[in-house]
Parts: structure tokens; sequence; C-alpha cells
């Protein structure tokens, strides 16, 4: 005698609904390669300059970098100090010639998890332009026609490197004329978050008649494979000291991939002054020492990309040993 087949050994259905998954990325300048100026006293005949262009032009111009952006052809690399976001995406994939079934309720999830912590972080979502005025972010979209897509936008500062593993759920009602069943699936998107700049710190200490002076060096090198600028390095001080940068005046540094730049700061104590409360001055001699070093601060990073994309780190606790 023949036995039935279980709910579990029949073959699934496909999802009415599917996910896709688009990292948000700043364009670039599209390259071009103009052709050469032929003579004019030259009789051969040369291909027209417009040809090579990366865009139609009736004045072709020698620069290699044109007007036209262009969108990262992958998901290219994600660095830490940036910010990683991208758009999730679940789209109804009824036909509407062929709507026999009502996507609702679709409500989209996500999780990140990171190489420091065994459970993933929960990821707020952003706003979806397709919703209507009067519901939250945290709402599931009332219905979805068919064709048609639900969309979020999530975020997540990248603060070490490793492998970093993106989770998303979608859960949906779908309904026919006569039932209905809550549907949930779940994917999972994997990506190495890398190290776009290396700090390393020397300490030395600096004569002084009164109150004791230290020269903190810095290198600064672009591991990366972008170009950058660098637009902020700030020693942060800690109670107690101040610092004075002795740095670069005017434009700001611009470091190629490999490259380094070498920065300094003058850090002094501060004397316990008339205008100084007690309660200051008391702070001021609890000086911070951790392993029989003098802390003197963090040293905070800023930088943007070839398009303006923003990054940002700040080093461990810095000093001097005593």
């Amino acid at each position: 005698m023949a036995q039935q087949r279980g709910a579990a050994d029949a073959v699934k259905e496909p999802h009415s609904v599917s996910l896709k998954v688009l990292r948000l990325s700043r364009p670039s300048l599209s390259l071009q390669h103009p052709l050469p100026t032929p003579p004019s006293s030259s009789q051969d005949v040369h291909p027209s300059q417009t040809a090579s262009l990366a865009y139609p032009s009736t004045t072709p111009t020698p620069f290699i970098l044109s007007p036209l952006l262009t969108l990262p052809p992958s998901f290219g690399s994600a660095y830490v100090g940036e910010t990683f976001s991208c758009t999730l995406c679940a789209n109804n994939e009824i036909p509407a010639s062929t709507a026999s079934k009502t996507i609702s309720s679709i409500r989209i999830e996500a999780e990140m998890k990171i190489p420091s912590q065994k459970l993933p972080i929960p990821l707020v979502l952003g706003p979806d332009t397709s919703t209507t005025p009067d519901q939250t972010h945290n709402n599931p979209v009332a219905d979805l026609p068919p064709s048609s897509s639900h969309q979020r936008i999530v975020s997540y500062p990248l603060k070490e490197e490793g492998s970093h593993v993106l989770a998303v759920t979608v859960t949906y009602h779908e309904s026919t004329p006569t039932s209905g069943r809550v549907r949930t699936f779940r994917k999972l998107y994997q990506f190495t978050s890398k190290g776009c700049m290396v700090v390393r710190t020397k300490t030395g200490p600096l004569p002084s008649s009164s109150l004791r002076k230290w020269a903190l060096e810095a290198q600064l090198e672009n591991v990366g494979e972008e170009t950058i600028v660098l637009d902020k390095v700030i020693l942060e001080t800690t109670p107690g000291f101040v610092s004075e940068a002795v740095n670069w005046d005017g434009d700001c540094p611009v470091l190629g991939p490999g490259d380094v730049e070498q920065v300094c700061f003058v850090v002094q104590e501060i004397g316990d002054g008339e205008e100084v409360t007690e309660e200051e001055k008391e702070r001021r001699r609890e000086k911070e020492v951790i392993d029989g070093k003098l802390i003197f601060g963090i040293l905070s990073l800023g930088w943007r990309g070839a398009m303006g994309n923003r990054g940002f780190l700040s080093t461990g606790s810095l000093g001097a040993r005593i």
C-alpha cells in the first residue's frame, strides 16, 4: 500500500515576493581616452575625435575625466570608518495580468552580524517613499499591488575589520479568494570590511623649564584602494593636558593608495593657575595612568573619498611611559 507523502516532503511553493539588495554608493566620474588632435597640415584620414568621448559632445576636450557619472559595476570595497548603506527591495513578482493572489502586510527586518559579537545587531530601517504619510517606519505596508515593490534603506557604521553578515527577513501575507497564509523567508549577505587608514604613533619628551612637554608624532598611511583627502586630524586630550598641532597649512593633504602623511602634536601639562577652581586643580593632578603609561588622549581622523563619501577613525588611548 502506497503511503501518503507528508507536508514536509512536498515540494515547496516558490515565494510570491522576491528580495533584492543594492548597495548605495556615490558615483564616480567616467574616464575617457580622447584621440590626439591631428595636425592641420596632415592629408591623412583620421577618425573623429568625438568617437572616443564617453558622452556626446560637439566640443571635444583632451581631459581624461568626463562630466558623465558612472555607478560602480560591482559591490566594491567596504572600509572601516565608513558607513555601509544599502537598499532592501521586496518585489511582488505576481504579474498584473494574472493577479490570482493578494500580497499585503509586508515587513522587512534586518540584522548585522559583526566579528566581535556573537549576537546580531538589529538595524533601524529608513523610510519608504512608497508608503502613505500615515504609516510609520515600523508598520508593515497595508497592500502591495502586483509588479510593485516595497523599499527600505539600512545603514551601519563599520567599526572593525573582518567578515560582516547582513541578515534580511521578509514577512508577508499571501491570500487567495478562498484562503490566506503568512509566509516568511530569510537571506544572508556576507561582505568583508577592510582597513582604510593605518596609524603609527611615537611619543618623545621635549625640553621644558617648568611644565612637562612631549612631541606626539603619527604616520597616517592610506592602505585602501582609493584616493582620499584628509580634512580632520585632531588630538582630543584628556583633562590636565593641552595640545598644539604642528601640521599642514592651507589645502588638505591628498593621499593616494600607499601614500603616507606625517603629523605632529606638541602636548603640554596645564599648570594650576589662580583662575582655576580647587576642584579643577585636583582633577588635573589625577591624570590617568594605565600600565605605567600617562594617557594624553585619542587621535581622531576624518577623510573624504573621491566623490565626497565620508570616513572617520579614532585610535586607542595615546600617551608616554613614565
